[in-house]
């Protein structure tokens, strides 16, 4: 396990409740290499406490990319241990040994690969019907959870004893669905997963289109494009049409299933559920289907094995007795105990060498019964005609497996199923059960050839260049992912922290208007307060004043009086005095009733005065009120209106920041959008160089491949000249033969009918005749030499030529093809940019539209408010006034009395009303003009007189309240800051109050005076 502690190891609590804690070596015995693949190999195994047979999938996380390895494994179990469905495979645990995870499972047979490898053949359409079927019930399954496979194909469909249909194989799967990793097998990849960083994310649509593939595969033996480079094929699935079955003789169901399957666009592409009710799948077939392909599959099976294990049987026999046995002689029987032990390290010299294998990123993994690699063409069917010729050989078999042959004997077959309950008596059960448990440990059942598992280690060794290329694409593919999904969630952060810290920062804003709107009122509450008690106190000294001075006046008056008294009295006394002839008592008599009308006429001057001075005095109390509440009244517009002017200023300035924040979010996003478009543009021209190297990088691979096998024939050639010249030679000693005969024939025929003297010159000529036709024969041996010389070098260069020209033009395809597809890439990402950059513009728009229209909305809704509290205010004070003026009427004021002093006041010597002018009365108008509705308070220059003020009273409530609305409405125009003055100076809030202030201070300073 990886040495350094980090997330995700077994050392982490989660990560190793995964994990079982046992030793796997302990636990499982028997293991059997079955299977071969870039993940690694599976294995046939029993566990010891049950017996029950498992297959195990060792998965090595050491070495390159280490941690990527460690977190496939992890995905994969936490995977399996979430899938509860008959057509998915069984997981029964995962081991960790070292730096290897030992994955348990349930044993299959093998999987639908396996049966193309041994027949040689597509499978009949009612088989593929039924095989379909079954995987498409455990992808219905994975879909309802949300859940992808995304590596379905012929090699991870197994099949079990029972003729089950399992899935198998979770190394790509995803856990989640919608996906955008690009993983699978090449030829089996849907559009969407091709092209998943550059249009946006796919789901469980993807394994319909790989299941459609994999019927192509299941009925023409091997996916469409598989004879194409892989990385070629990609591109060709990205941008060309979908693929068809090539043959006809297939039903119009089961075109019509593959077509729906391959629908290009994912929109069109039906969902596995609604493919369960398919009439391909859903028409009548046997139930035996695979039972019968397995059965027929496993007698295929044991026929190869045993017709490996004749040739084996040869070499061994050969090797027993020091070399290869004499022509003519007979075969020594040699017992196969004899040479088990030797077939036996044989064979699993192999398998155990074969786990050293290096590993691969799980988008690579094959299941234990697929092919070894994706990227690896299927087994040429060249020698199937000469393997079943030997099958016909012999009648002695010994059937072999992956790791072990074993004789037979005459009542066992090693290939019937031994986990398969049998019908049997009851007194034969121990016994047989016995005999199972035996076989167990020394059989196994498999639809799998030896040589196919030799074949997968052989192709994983030498494919390993044109795997790692696919697997750097692939890696480099989600690396670029992973880097624009960091990059995006980073930008998301970041506009996530921008918009907190916009949100927090009006927050705050709205938090301080709140604040400052609040001590306002606390502090225009305290100011009227404040000003209403100290009205109150000068009131108090007010009348005390009037009080004193009246009293004064009073006792002025008594003065004058007795003063007047004693002046009248001494003046009567003087008449009487004078008057000698009145009598006394008629004297003192007249003097009484002068005194008593002096005092009268006095009393009546006092009662006069008294009652003057109480009138004058409820008079000035009623004056002094009236106008101490209009000067409150003007005070409460005044705040009222630096109230108003404040909430416009606060509303104005949030409306500032909100139009601030809008352009810095937008500005925001422009730049994040063009900063994810230029990762996108570099990584898909990163990509496009990588793909590039590689095609070039596979052309000259293939090129010095052909190159070799050009020097291997050139290097040959000498050989079969060779045996060609002797084979001609042979030819030409025949007729040399057969000429020597023919001479001797006819040399006796002559010389027998000729004379004897004739025989020396018939036996001469005879001889020059036969000198002269070997010569011409070895003139035409040496011309046909010659003539096959020039004729094979011919040849082979023109072969040659002929294979390097079709190679170069393949390539030439694959490169071109390759172009159009990153051309058609580079157009789409253009077009995607510009659709980005216009949406974003849109809802730019929109929410500048929104912004603007929420704004006006709360101006109007401000301004409705404002129009709404002048006039609560107006018409209060209105009411209040009307209210003191009928309190006034009712005691006896006119509104003219309380507008000013009767013209007796003025005659009795009583003091003058307050003029108008500086130290008079208040010269505030009530209702207030247009341009003084300002924060600021601005006197009249010419205010009007008190008559002008209180004519106001005559008229009509309704005409004082809407000429005072028309005069407050005039504090600001709409949708305009409303703080600033008539002469367009800001002006302050300590103004307007200290203004408010000392106007109602100069009130009540006037009226004291």
């Amino acid at each position: 396990m990886p040495a350094s502690v980090r997330t995700g190891t077994p050392k982490d609590s989660e990560v190793s409740e995964l994990f079982y804690r046992d030793d796997p070596e302990k636990l499982f015995s028997d293991l059997r290499e079955i299977g071969h693949g870039s993940f690694g190999a599976v294995y046939f195994a029993h566990d010891v406490r049950s017996n029950e047979v498992v297959a195990i999938k060792k998965m090595s996380f050491s070495g390159k990319q280490s941690n990527e390895k460690w977190q496939d494994i992890i995905k994969e179990v936490k995977f399996l241990q979430k899938l509860r469905h008959p057509n998915t495979i069984e997981y029964k645990g995962c081991y960790l040994r070292e730096h290897t995870a030992w994955l348990v499972m349930e044993y299959c047979l093998g999987s639908a690969s396996d049966l193309l490898e041994v027949h040689k053949k597509p499978l009949q359409e009612v088989e593929i019907a039924a095989i379909t079927h079954g995987a498409l019930q455990g992808l219905a399954y994975l879909h309802s959870h949300n859940m992808i496979h995304r590596d379905v194909k012929a090699g991870n469909i197994l099949l079990t004893e029972p003729g089950q249909v399992k899935l198998g194989d979770f190394g790509s799967a995803s856990i989640v669905s919608p996906a955008n990793s690009f993983v699978g097998t090449p030829y089996w990849m849907a559009p969407e997963v091709i092209l998943a960083m550059d249009e946006g994310q796919y789901d469980g649509k993807v394994d319909v289109w790989s299941l459609g593939i994999t019927c192509i595969e299941l009925a023409e033996r091997k996916p469409p494009l598989f004879n194409m480079n892989a990385m070629s094929a990609l591109y060709h699935i990205a941008q060309n049409e979908s693929p068809v079955l090539a043959s006809y003789h297939w039903s119009d169901y089961f075109r019509n299933f593959v077509d729906s399957c391959l629908q290009k666009i994912p929109q069109d592409r039906p969902t596995s559920d609604v493919l369960l009710n398919h009439h391909f799948l859903s028409r009548e077939r046997p139930h035996s289907v695979v039972m019968d392909l397995i059965t027929r599959t496993k007698d295929a099976v044991r026929e190869l094995d045993n017709l490996q294990y004749r040739k084996m049987k040869k070499i061994l026999f050969q090797e027993t007795h020091n070399g290869p046995t004499q022509e003519g002689g007979e075969e020594e029987e040699v017992h196969p105990e004899a040479y088990h032990d030797i077939l036996f390290v044989c064979v699993c010299t192999g398998t155990v060498n074969s786990m050293e294998s290096s590993q691969s990123v799980p988008s690579m993994s094959i299941s234990a019964s697929s092919q070894s690699s994706s990227v690896n063409s299927l087994a040429d069917g060249s020698d199937d005609s000469a393997e079943m010729a030997m099958m016909q050989e012999g009648e002695q078999t010994v059937t072999s497996n992956s790791s072990i042959i074993h004789r037979p004997t005459a009542r066992d077959n090693i290939y019937d199923d031994p986990y398969q309950p049998e019908m049997e008596s009851p007194q034969q059960a121990s016994s047989a059960a016995r005999r199972r448990v035996h076989r167990n440990r020394d059989h196994f059942a498999t639809i799998r050839t030896a040589s196919l598992v030799t074949r997968q280690i052989q192709e994983h060794e030498q494919g390993s260049a044109l795997r790692e290329q696919m697997s750097g694409y692939k890696r480099m593919r989600r690396q670029h992912q992973k880097q624009l999904l960091a990059l995006e969630n980073k930008l998301k952060s970041e506009m996530d922290e921008h918009q907190l810290r916009l949100d927090k920062e009006l927050e705050t804003q709205r938090n301080n208007f709140s604040s400052e709107a609040d001590k306002l009122s606390k502090k225009h509450q305290a100011i009227l307060e404040k000003e209403i008690k100290a009205a109150q106190a000068e009131e108090k000294k007010f009348q005390q004043h009037i009080l004193n001075q009246q009293k004064k006046e009073l006792n002025s008056l008594l003065d004058s009086q007795k003063r007047q008294y004693r002046q009248r009295k001494e003046q009567l006394k003087e008449e009487l005095s004078e008057n000698q002839s009145t009598p006394k008592r008629e004297k003192q008599e007249w003097l009484v009733r002068q005194k008593e009308c002096l005092q009268q006429i006095q009393a009546e001057e006092e009662a006069s005065l008294l009652r003057r001075q109480r009138q004058y005095y409820e008079l000035q109390c009623r004056q002094y009120k009236r106008k101490m509440l209009l000067a409150r009244h003007n005070l409460e517009q005044d705040l009222l209106r630096e109230d108003l002017n404040k909430r416009q200023t606060q509303k104005d300035l949030e409306c500032a920041m909100l139009l601030r924040h809008h352009e810095s979010t937008q500005e925001l996003e422009f730049r994040q959008l063009g900063l994810v478009q230029h990762t996108r543009t570099d990584l898909i021209r990163t990509q496009h160089q990588s793909e590039l190297a590689n095609q070039m990088e596979y052309n000259k691979r293939r090129e010095q491949e052909l190159r070799q096998k050009h020097a291997v024939e050139v290097r040959q050639q000498p050989k079969s000249l060779k045996m060609k010249e002797l084979q001609i030679k042979r030819q030409f000693q025949d007729t040399c033969k057969i000429q020597t005969r023919q001479y001797k024939a006819l040399r006796n025929h002559l010389l027998e009918t000729t004379p004897k003297s004739e025989h020396k010159t018939v036996l001469k000529r005879l001889k020059e005749e036969q000198t002269r036709k070997l010569a011409i024969l070895a003139e035409q041996y040496d011309h046909s030499i010659k003539d096959m010389l020039s004729t094979q070098a011919l040849r082979l260069d023109e072969t040659q030529e002929d294979e390097y020209r079709a190679l170069r033009m393949q390539l030439q395809k694959e490169l071109e093809l390759l172009n159009a597809y990153q051309s058609k890439i580079k157009m789409h990402t253009d077009t995607q940019h510009e659709r980005e950059v216009k949406d974003l513009e849109q809802r730019v728009s929109i929410r500048r539209a929104l912004l603007e229209q929420r704004i006006e909305e709360e101006m109007l809704s401000l301004q409705n408010e404002r129009s709404e509290r002048i006039r609560a205010l107006l018409e209060y004070q209105a009411r209040e006034i009307e209210s003191f003026d009928s309190e006034s009427m009712r005691l006896g004021f006119s509104n003219m009395a309380l507008s000013g002093i009767p013209a007796e006041a003025y005659n009795q010597g009583y003091p003058n009303p307050p003029s108008s002018g500086p130290g008079g009365w208040p010269s505030r108008p009530v209702p207030r003009s247009g341009s003084q509705w300002s924060h600021g308070v601005q006197h009249s220059a010419a205010p009007p007189s008190w008559r002008s003020q209180n004519s106001t009273a005559g008229f009509s409530q309704g005409e004082q309240i809407s000429s005072r609305e028309r005069d407050l409405d005039g504090m600001g125009a709409r949708g305009f800051p409303i703080s600033f003055t008539a002469n367009g100076s800001e002006a302050s809030e300590s103004d307007a109050i200290e203004g408010a202030v000392a106007c109602f201070r100069k009130t009540r300073h006037k009226l004291r005076n």
